[in-house]
């Protein structure tokens, strides 16, 4: 029986770098040890992919008025076809490594009821990715020459046990909004919400949002706008890895050391909290001294 169930829904193959980028990711898990996967949607291209590489291929997934999947939809159909005690949604254009699998089998040990997530690694990439040899040494070396370490803000993926995360609003995915909501969901449960960062690296393969619609990012469409409603408004999408309750460090769960980002961000918890009546705009000019500080600039021109 595998540690672990990956899903995940591509998008359409037909973007050439989209399908070079999506196969390199999911041939990257591939090769991952205790590990199943699973593809969802029904999308150009994606059907052949996942016979290419012997995967399992779920098309029936329910979508929104536009033909995008629903979160919810994906969560239930992973769950009822995974063979893992564990599951993990993960973005079709992130690579994995063998240090993926360990800090899973790390926090699974350590938490009975967690989320694990971590900061990608932006990485600039035209061609496949030779997966000969000890591939990953060589990509994590070329990884930290490009050293570029994304800012804590969003997920690209979320493992956690088959026992969390068993009501999931209809959110869409490839929209803003959802990623954050998990970890304010995990926050408002009390689980533990495990920063991985220090003990693996996901690298995340650069792209434009040519495959959107109008080529717009994707916090710019109205979907966004459904996802932060069905989240329960704005300040429940603004949780981030800034938010986690904990560090993953040489095997061990340690508390995150309190820099002034993670500082200012518990400040504005509290305060939130505090004073629930004031405009979340307000809160955050009091708790983040930069935005006040170019509030200050701005009004008198300095």
């Amino acid at each position: 029986m595998p540690l672990l169930t990956l899903f995940s829904a591509p998008k359409p193959f037909t973007n050439p770098h989209i399908a070079l980028i999506q196969r390199n990711a999911i041939q990257s898990w591939t090769l991952l040890p205790d590990v199943e996967i699973i593809l969802l949607g029904d999308e150009i291209g994606l059907s052949e992919t996942a016979k290419e590489f012997n995967i399992k291929h779920i098309p029936d997934v329910q979508c929104n008025e536009n033909g995008v999947p629903l979160i919810s939809s994906m969560f239930e159909i992973a769950r009822k076809n995974s063979k893992g005690e564990l599951l993990c949604i993960v973005n079709a254009d992130m690579i994995l490594m063998p240090d993926f699998v360990e800090c899973a089998k790390q926090a699974a040990t350590l938490k009975d009821k967690f989320v694990s997530l971590s900061q990608r690694w932006d990485y600039d990439l035209t061609s496949p990715i030779d997966f000969s040899g000890d591939w990953a040494s060589r990509l994590r070396s070329s990884v930290l020459r490009q050293n570029n370490l994304h800012r804590p803000a969003g997920s690209d993926f979320f493992l956690f046990p088959k026992s969390c995360y068993r009501d999931i609003p209809n959110f869409t995915i490839g929209r803003a909004g959802w990623d954050n909501w998990m970890i304010y969901k995990a926050r408002r449960e009390k689980w533990a919400v495990i920063d991985c960062t220090p003990s693996l690296m996901i690298v995340h393969q650069n792209h434009d949002y040519s495959h959107l619609p109008n080529a717009k990012p994707h916090y710019d469409h109205p979907e966004t706008n459904e996802n932060i409603r069905l989240a329960g408004g704005a300040a429940n999408t603004r949780y981030r890895v800034l938010d986690a309750t904990h560090q993953l460090r040489g095997g061990k769960l340690v508390r995150p050391p309190l820099t002034a980002a993670r500082f200012s961000r518990k400040l504005e918890l509290f305060l939130r909290a505090l004073f629930f009546f004031l405009p979340q705009e307000r809160i955050e000019e009091i708790a983040v001294p930069k935005r006040r500080k170019k509030r200050i600039q701005k009004l008198f021109g300095k």
